[in-house]
């Protein structure tokens, strides 16, 4: 007879950027009557996103714990908490500390970072030991113009070469990347901590759609977590912001957390 499969997932949680342009209260009012298990929180302009004393409040009127913080430190929101990325990095973890949230998603620098990216590798693990807040570094992807590679990130977009504790695979990013999920998940072992889960086509553009919309292997990654017991979080990071109204959006965040119940449970059906 075969032996039990652990299930060590918690639950699906929703990131505040897949109802995007809707402020992070809707997300948190959204997922809670979506049914997902948790928030993860986007830091951008919306003033809510930046106040942990709102966060809490939130959380606690909807009952969604919020499992992380994700750290200002996109293109777009390069201008957040200042310029300076290692404070903004330290206030991330300050938030995260305020609102329960034990990891806080950080994208590795971008080239004309110079200082920053030369002490990233060994700032981001001085960070973790000092705060005890997991900073998991997100896979990226390789920009790209008139066929040509353009390289955007230092010391690297692909996490697997780096000596950092704790990683988020991103799988929009990967099928960007042109990267293979499930050996990128092998290589990280139990670095992989955070799974962003979207789906992508390999095209040149970011596309964070449903998971099975497109060629990632989102099914046979989230079946391998689940028989694994994997510990880890899992949050649906999708693009909603072309949604033609409301309710088009909520469809698809309901069918990318039924997706997500559905092939994580599939791993016990099969014991």
């Amino acid at each position: 007879m075969s032996q039990p499969v652990r299930l060590g997932i918690a639950g699906i949680s929703l990131s505040t950027a897949s109802v995007y342009p809707q402020s992070c209260a809707a997300a948190f009012e959204i997922a809670s009557r979506l049914g997902y298990d948790g928030i993860e929180v986007m830091v951008w302009t919306d003033p809510v996103s930046q106040d942990p004393a709102a966060l809490q409040r939130l959380s606690a009127h909807y009952g969604l714990p919020i499992v992380a913080i994700h750290a200002p430190t996109l293109l777009l929101t390069q201008l957040v908490w200042g310029s300076d990325p290692w404070p903004k990095l330290e206030r991330s973890c300050e938030v995260a500390a305020q609102v329960g949230a034990g990891t806080v998603v950080v994208h590795p620098p971008f080239r004309w970072q110079r200082e920053y990216a030369r002490e990233f590798v060994t700032g981001v693990r001085a960070m973790e030991d000092r705060t005890g807040v997991q900073l998991a570094v997100e896979n990226m992807f390789p920009w790209r113009a008139r066929n040509r590679e353009i390289l955007a990130y230092l010391p690297g977009w692909d996490p697997t070469a780096q000596d950092y504790r704790h990683v988020t695979l991103d799988l929009s990013h990967a099928a960007t990347a042109g990267s293979d999920a499930l050996a990128m998940a092998d290589a990280l072992a139990e670095r992989f901590t955070h799974l962003h889960l979207a789906d992508g086509t390999g095209s040149a553009r970011d596309e964070h759609l449903v998971p099975g919309r497109g060629a990632q292997p989102c099914a046979e990654l989230l079946e391998r977590l689940a028989a694994e017991g994997w510990s880890g979080n899992v949050v649906v990071e999708v693009s909603t912001r072309r949604a033609a109204s409301s309710d088009e959006r909520e469809a698809d965040l309901t069918e990318a957390l039924a997706y997500a119940r559905l092939n994580l449970a599939a791993a016990s059906e099969r014991r």
